[in-house]
């Protein structure tokens, strides 16, 4: 092997390392377990100059209704919990994150029952997950949180949870106040309940 090629092949090698690494960073960064994306609200017309009430009062816009199945096969909508600060999670069985963070998800729910909803939504798309399939893996796992089955797709495709996991916390008035798109940890938890929930309300 000549000099030439032996420099070509280290440049290379080179190249495709600090490709990696950028690529590393880059999904590192985005799937972080303590990642959480605060909803911040904003003026009504911010351009707005006279001061008014009005212009100042900020726009806030309550999350969309959805309907999933309990395991009786009972609809069940997010509007059935107006009045309770709700954790809506996106998840399925084979899901790795998913498995990773459930644990807290249900120290969470034992913890907080009665005060703040977990809305554990599996998404059944009845080939790669079925009801059968999310039931038996929750049994095994002697997880205590209900759980529904969102076999018509209609609360994964209204939230446009594409990716799992996907966590949204939600107030007692039904605005969403934080989300996750990726595996969260217990602490990053927290964070989320605590933005829709206090001991004192």
């Amino acid at each position: 092997m000549n000099k030439k090629t032996l420099l070509t092949l280290s440049l290379v090698f080179v190249l495709l390392m600090g490709g990696a690494y950028a690529l590393y960073s880059k999904l590192s960064g985005e799937y972080r377990p303590d990642q959480l994306s605060v909803q911040t609200t904003q003026p009504a017309n911010p351009d707005a100059t006279d001061g008014s009430e009005q212009n100042s009062e900020p726009q806030r816009v309550a999350l969309p209704d959805f309907v999933v199945y309990d395991r009786e096969g009972n609809e069940v909508r997010l509007s059935d919990y107006q009045g309770k600060p709700v954790v809506l999670n996106f998840w399925a069985s084979w899901c790795g994150p998913c498995q990773m963070e459930m644990p807290d998800f249900d120290e969470a729910y034992k913890r907080l029952e009665g005060k703040v909803e977990f809305l554990m939504v599996n998404v059944t798309d009845g080939q790669r997950e079925t009801a059968e399939k999310a039931s038996a893996f929750v049994e095994e796992r002697g997880f205590s949180f209900p759980i529904y089955f969102d076999s018509d797709l209609n609360a994964s495709t209204t939230y446009g949870a594409y990716s799992l996991p996907t966590t949204f916390f939600i107030d007692a008035e039904g605005y969403g106040v934080a989300a996750a798109k990726a595996a969260i940890n217990a602490e990053t938890l927290q964070r989320g309940l605590d933005l829709i929930y206090t001991a004192e309300s």
